[in-house]
This record gives C-alpha cells, structure tokens and sequence, in this order.
C-alpha cells in the first residue's frame, strides 16, 4: 500500500499546516488575501476515494512553499469529516489533519471531487459544513464534481456552475433550480466558483492565485508547473459523444423514435410541431415530455445535432464547408459557423485541420503543427499538443470546451 505523507507544520517546505486549529480568515471579505503578514488559509475539502488529481493539484498550487514570490504564500488545509488517514481513488494513503470545523474559519474553502461512482451523494456534513463557510463569507470553491456539495448546500441555485461533463446530464436534472452550463472550464460568481472536469482544476486554481496575486504571479506558477496559465474554450470539445437515445432505447410516447427520424432527415427543415406529429403528441407535449427526458428544448436538440453531424462530415470528408453546412441543415455557411462556433468554441475550419491532421499522423510519430492562415499559432496544452487559436479576449469565465479537442466531440446539452 502506497502512503502519502505531508509534513506536520506550517512553514515547512511544502506549506501544509499541521493539527493546529487555523488561524481566523479576515473579514476582508471572500477572496481577500487577509491581513499584511498572515497567510491566506484554504481548506481542502476532501472524502475518502477523492480522485487523486483533484487532490494534487490545488497541493500543489497552494500547499507548496511559494514565499519567493507571495510572502507569506498560501496555507493549505487538508480536511476530511474525521482527521486520520483517507484512501484516494488509486489507493494512495493520504493523512488529513484538520476535521470540517476548520472549513467556516478559512479564507478559502476547495471541496474536492467525491468519489468516482454515479450515486454522487455528498456527505450531510461535509454539505452543512460548506454552507456554513458560505454563511460566513468564505469564498467556497469546487473542482469537478464537488459542485454537487454545493449544490445540495443550495449555493448554487439561481446562479451559473459547471461541472464534469460526463456528469452534466445528471446534474442538471438533479439541481433544476442551478442555472447550469456544461460548456466553462470554471465560473467565477465571486464567491463561489466552480470548475468542469478534471484538467480544468488547474485552470480554476491559478485562476484563484491570478484573483489574489495577480497575473504575474499566477503566470511564474504554471511556468513552474508547465502548463499553459490560460487555456481557451471550454470542455465541450474534450467531451466523447454521450449516448442518444434511439428507437429500441423506449423514451415514451414515441419520443425515442422521433429522434431517429430527426437525425436522418437533418439536411431538411425541420420545426417542433412536425415533430410532434410525428411522436403523435400536441406541440406543448411533446415540448414538456422532450424537457423532461433530454433537458432541454426540442430547437437546443437540433441544433446539437446537426453540430454534431456537421463535426462528423468534417472530420471524415473533404466536402467544402458550404457542402457541410447543407448536408447538417444550416442552409448557408455562416449560419453553421455561427452555431458551430457557438457550441464547440472554434470554427469549421479549424475543428478539421486539428482532427484531420491528427487523423493523418501515426500514433507517437513527430508532427509538425500547422496553423489555419487566419489564425495565430495556439497555446500548448500540458501534454505538448495544440488546443485552438488564442482569441486573447478576456473571462474571467473560461472557455475552453472539453470536447472540441477529442474526435467526435459533442456537447452534452444546452446546444441552442
């Protein structure tokens, strides 16, 4: 067995703070870096089987000895509902000093993902806890599916939030009253933040030290890490194609089998109340039963679809994009640029050079990276790859889909 160790005191190399209680957050206010001298304390929030990687990063963003450039530097808290050893989700050992008290008296409180498994049901105290540091005006942050603690602590209702887009379906049926967007790498409400899937916590944490430090700051930080300190898009174009539905799959009423026939009709117009007919349902039916069983709007559907369709023809043929965009249903080029750009974050044109450059080169072979004319050069991903050009437009919400970089990426809803 693997065991995972953390000095026992603050100030030590690492930065991780031992057994003592924290010292009180300032009243500055969420975010604030607290008072001249006094470490800013983030509480880590994690549970047994935590993924590991959402709980590396923010150690190694926040709990490492980083005074040469912030002194003093950050003071991480790793907590758990009971101090004592925690298992991660490959098995590492992971010792935890400070229980869930500590979450309302930090600056900053991370909640980490829970454990990989489709019953997301976070801990009740692990959720009155953050919603206690909520109250109190801590600023409160998830990675990955730890937005599912914020959300059943209800602070996200009413507001936007992501999360891992294998988990979007779920989510956004569970927490209807979240205003939730599959597409960021991270929202930034001000207090309160969260990130989509699993890469993006690095976005997300050197966002949070951009925040309080500033760029120059966070800049020197992923230098240190060799990653990009600002990505692009969004998580839709990392994302696989979920599974649809189809006519043996049921769906109720027909709605399954109107599916079907949408998709192979996509180059022709198509309207909801001719769905409708075809699903043998009235149009405000048919609208409602469609919401409640795909989440979104039968016109959302389409366009995804023909998206989708559109990203299939791109990748796999060489007809000109105006082909494309009549075979998906867009009737003209720039209305499938339009939405296509919309959905993925990246034009037709760049979408097919990425993936049939990539299609062309032979796994592990040297390639040499080609830029689109109009384009600048993009930014290197951590892996050495090239994401999408670099647009140089300020967010302080991330778009950087993670699924336009994986073939066949799709978004999972919300594609209007």
């Amino acid at each position: 067995m693997t065991s995972l160790t953390t000095p026992g005191a603050s100030g030590t190399s690492s930065g991780f703070s031992g057994g003592a209680a924290p010292t009180p957050a300032s009243s500055t206010g969420p975010g604030a870096t607290g008072s001249p001298g006094r470490r800013h304390v983030v509480a880590l929030a994690v549970t047994d089987r935590t993924p590991d990687f959402e709980l590396a990063v923010p150690c190694e963003v926040f709990g490492l000895d980083r005074s040469d450039l912030v002194d003093p530097w950050y003071e991480l808290l790793l907590c758990a509902g009971e101090p004592g050893e925690l298992r991660t989700a490959s098995g590492l050992i992971v010792p935890t000093t400070h229980g869930l008290e500590a979450l309302p008296e930090a600056d900053t409180v991370v909640v980490a993902a829970c454990a990989r498994s489709r019953q997301l049901v976070p801990p009740p105290e692990l959720v009155a806890a953050v919603r206690e540091a909520h109250r109190r005006g801590r600023r409160v942050v998830s990675l990955c599916a730890g937005a599912y603690v914020l959300a059943e602590a209800g602070l996200l209702d009413g507001i936007r939030a992501t999360t891992h887009w294998m988990n979007a379906s779920d989510f956004a049926h569970r927490y209807p009253a979240v205003d939730f967007d599959p597409e960021p790498l991270y929202i930034d409400n001000g207090a309160i933040l969260t990130s989509a899937g699993t890469g993006s916590v690095i976005d997300l944490c050197l966002h949070l030290v951009r925040r309080d430090h500033g760029a120059a700051v966070a800049n020197e930080v992923a230098r240190r890490m060799v990653v990009p300190p600002h990505r692009e898009g969004g998580q839709t174009q990392f994302a696989k194609p979920l599974a649809r539905p189809s006519g043996r799959a049921g769906g109720g009423d027909g709605l399954a089998a109107t599916l079907d026939w949408a998709r192979a009709r996509l180059d022709r117009p198509l309207t909801v109340p001719q769905l409708a007919r075809v699903a043998g349902l009235s149009e405000r039916t048919f609208a409602r039963r469609f919401r409640d069983t795909l989440g979104i709007t039968p016109l959302r559907w389409l366009t995804q679809e023909r998206v989708r369709l559109a990203q299939e023809l791109l990748e796999t043929t060489d007809e000109p994009v105006e082909a494309v965009a009549h075979r998906a249903g867009f009737g003209t080029a720039a209305n499938l640029r339009h939405h296509f750009r919309r959905i993925t974050t990246v034009s037709p044109a760049t979408y097919r050079h990425v993936f049939r450059h990539r299609a062309a080169s032979p796994l592990g072979a040297p390639r040499r990276h080609q830029h689109a004319p109009d384009a600048h050069p993009p930014p290197a991903t951590a892996a050495g790859d090239h994401t999408r050009p670099t647009t140089h437009q300020p967010h302080h919400t991330a778009v950087l889909p993670p699924h336009a970089l994986t073939p066949l990426g799709r978004p999972p809803i919300d594609a209007e």
